[in-house]
């Protein structure tokens, strides 16, 4: 992982940046890998400039297409519940939207793959990843109900959207003692975590959340 291309990126905001993780901790966020690539990766850039003086407070924003950034304790919690006891490995993320959660997880992965299925999105994502640096994503204009069958297995798959049910799909492209979190349910939404084990899949709930649906196709 190159974490020497983030450095003094966004120097002006470091601030702001510091307060979110101290309000992270607060929120009960303590893994320090988690917490150190959250105060690496700088969400301004991340987000439209209208928007920049929100960059770091505790919110979800908007992107345009329906689509939003994640509030940073829910990306934080998610990539804490995945990364516990171990490490990421090869990790796929479902809906890269700007490319934000990407760029955490390419601070704590060697490599990572991140679909999304609206073709603007993706170019956005695209840009932004270039201004840090993180050559290790690769980015894919696919749906993400396919997952990713040629990169497969992976040790870690996140999903930015909810569904009802966990796809069978991206269940398949786990390795042995891989870990899938997602966003479940669609009027009441959980953080939900499924285990690959020998004896098969291990589902645990976690915190509430909101999150957009996931939608089948591209555009």
């Amino acid at each position: 992982m190159n974490t020497a291309a983030l450095t003094g990126i966004g120097m002006t905001s470091q601030r702001t940046r510091t307060r979110m993780i101290e309000r992270l901790r607060a929120q009960g966020i303590s893994d320090p890998r988690v917490l150190h690539a959250m105060d690496l990766v700088p969400r301004h850039i991340f987000i439209e400039p209208a928007l920049a003086n929100r960059a770091y407070d505790d919110t979800a924003l908007p992107l345009g297409f329906g689509q939003t950034i994640s509030q940073p304790f829910v990306v934080a919690r998610m990539i804490e519940i995945l990364i516990a006891g171990r490490e990421l490995g090869k990790t796929l993320e479902i809906g890269a939207g700007c490319g934000y959660q990407a760029a955490i997880l390419g601070v704590l992965s060697k490599q990572v793959f991140a679909v999304e299925r609206i073709a603007p999105l993706l170019a956005r994502a695209r840009e932004n990843l270039k201004q840090i640096r993180l050559s290790h994503i690769r980015l894919k204009h696919a749906d993400g109900n396919l997952g990713l069958p040629e990169a497969a297995p992976f040790d870690t798959v996140i999903l930015a959207a909810a569904a009802a049910a966990v796809p069978q799909t991206l269940l398949a492209q786990l390795a042995p003692g891989g870990r899938l979190a997602m966003p479940l349910g669609t009027a009441e939404q959980v953080i939900c975590l499924f285990e690959r084990t020998d004896k098969g899949f291990v589902e645990t709930r976690f915190d509430a959340v909101r999150f957009v649906p996931l939608l089948p196709g591209v555009e």
